[in-house]
């Protein structure tokens, strides 16, 4: 049996080819250019599946979707797409969409899921009232558009999802976009940065804490989990979450129930859980600081954020992005030049998007002219500290300065996020230049070597990395 397929794409090359390869594995292909012809061909005959684009010669494909779904709730619909963005794929997927492709594609993957898709049958889902709304991540490169498929995918469930990215990449945005496009959006979303919570309050935190539970709990107080609940809760950082709470943390997300530090009674919740880390969990789970079983319960719907670099073609438009943040929060309204924009495009970023939006907002601020042009970007990036063209911070200030300017941690919790920053490189730094010596490095950093052995469990740093043993 033949079965058939509806092509509705405008640009008459990529038709072809679709036809062609559709056509070597069986399939019947009809095509058309317009909406007007598909509404024609879909009342002459039936089809077991339709593949469309979205700006079509007579319309946009996607918002005249909804009277083909609500006539043909059967026949699978894919839709492919070069206006590669979120907002795009949200749409696509609103319209209950089989799969969603942005250009260009795979081609053998589009056969494949043609194939899938076949004889399936798809519950349409009611349209969005506004196709036009803000979209929190912004960019169209490939690299983005796996990025924008996976949120998409779970929208309307409630699966676990670990967002892994370089740090500034945007980690918290795609939390918020999964909890403002999905079906929780009515509910808190609460976000929480596990690394930059004192050891001996994470739990208090997490899990609220009852009156009396310790030294200072003069009234009960409520845990982000119970502040989170009908929501989503956002577990930042979670790779240095300590292993008490790690424990805690399984037991919740395992039985769907909480318990208060210093209280009886278990309390049930109901929140959507998403963490995030720019750590390598899986070396960690093999040094023992990271639990096995609460990251495969964490690692459901892994998303991986690309870095900046890998994102070239997206930073003008993030560029021209943040400079209307910057007006929106009261600074002067700036342009770019297109010289300007290619040399950002042409920077490392090694702070990532986060570094991307304070170069920009530094610009908005000191630029005298409504139009920014090469030389003050030139100037401003000969002046950061950030390491570029293999050039290094000259001192130990002005390294401290850069790390401050690609954080923005919550009131609090600058002092512990920043000791922990740089805690790290120091103790890497004693046990390279002693060969993996933990007493040695002990002496070198002048801390007592129970001290730094625990301390290098809590910062998931393994010694024998450094041993000099052949």
């Amino acid at each position: 049996m033949a079965y058939s397929v509806l092509l509705v794409e405008d640009d008459t090359s990529i038709a072809l080819v679709i036809t062609a390869a559709l056509s070597d594995e069986g399939y019947v292909v009809e095509s058309c250019d317009s909406i007007a012809g598909r509404d024609r061909l879909l009342g002459q005959q039936s089809f077991d599946v339709m593949l469309t684009d979205v700006m079509l010669t007579d319309g946009d494909g996607i918002e005249s979707l909804g009277r083909v779904r609500k006539d043909y709730p059967d026949m699978p619909v894919i839709i492919l797409s070069a206006q590669n963005t979120l907002d795009t794929a949200v749409r696509a997927s609103d319209t209950g969409a089989f799969e969603y492709f942005p250009k260009p594609f795979d081609l053998d993957e589009l056969t494949r899921v043609v194939g899938q898709a076949v004889g399936s049958a798809r519950t349409p889902s009611q349209m969005p009232e506004d196709g036009s709304q803000g979209m929190p991540l912004v960019g169209r490169s490939q690299a983005m558009q796996g990025v924008y498929r996976m949120i998409t995918r779970v929208l309307r469930n409630d699966l676990t999802v670990l967002v892994l990215g370089e740090s500034g990449t945007g980690k918290e945005l795609v939390a918020e976009a999964i909890h403002e496009l999905g079906h929780r959006k009515s509910g808190p979303f609460v976000a929480v940065n596990t690394a930059a919570i004192p050891r001996d309050l994470i739990e208090s935190e997490l899990f609220g804490h009852e009156k009396g539970a310790f030294t200072g709990a003069v009234s009960q107080t409520i845990g982000k989990f119970e502040q989170a609940n009908g929501g989503t809760l956002f577990l930042d950082e979670i790779g240095d979450m300590p292993a008490e709470a790690q424990t805690r943390l399984l037991r919740a997300l395992q039985s769907g129930r909480i318990r208060r530090v210093g209280g009886r009674q278990e309390i049930a919740i109901d929140v959507r859980i998403i963490a995030a880390t720019n750590r390598d969990l899986k070396p960690m789970i093999a040094a023992g600081t990271f639990r096995e079983d609460l990251y495969y319960r964490l690692n459901v719907v892994p998303i991986q954020l690309p870095p900046l670099r890998d994102r070239e073609d997206d930073i003008p438009a993030l560029a021209r992005h943040f400079l209307a943040r910057a007006a929106e929060e009261g600074l002067p309204q700036r342009n770019l030049s297109d010289d300007a924009l290619a040399l950002l495009a042409q920077q490392p970023w090694p702070g990532n998007v986060r570094e991307l939006r304070n170069v920009v907002f530094r610009l908005a601020l000191m630029s005298r002219e409504d139009v920014i042009d090469v030389a003050a970007v030139a100037e401003l990036m000969q002046e950061a500290p950030a390491q570029r063209g293999g050039g290094h911070p000259a001192g130990f200030d002005e390294a401290l300065a850069h790390w401050l300017s690609l954080h923005e941690p919550v009131s609090g919790t600058l002092y512990h996020s920043a000791l922990a920053a740089f805690e790290k490189p120091l103790f890497e730094h004693a046990l390279g230049a002693t060969g993996g010596n933990q007493l040695k490095a002990s002496q070198l950093l002048g801390i007592n070597r129970n001290t730094l052995r625990k301390r290098l469990g809590e910062l998931a740093i393994d010694p024998d990395r450094f041993s000099r043993r052949s």
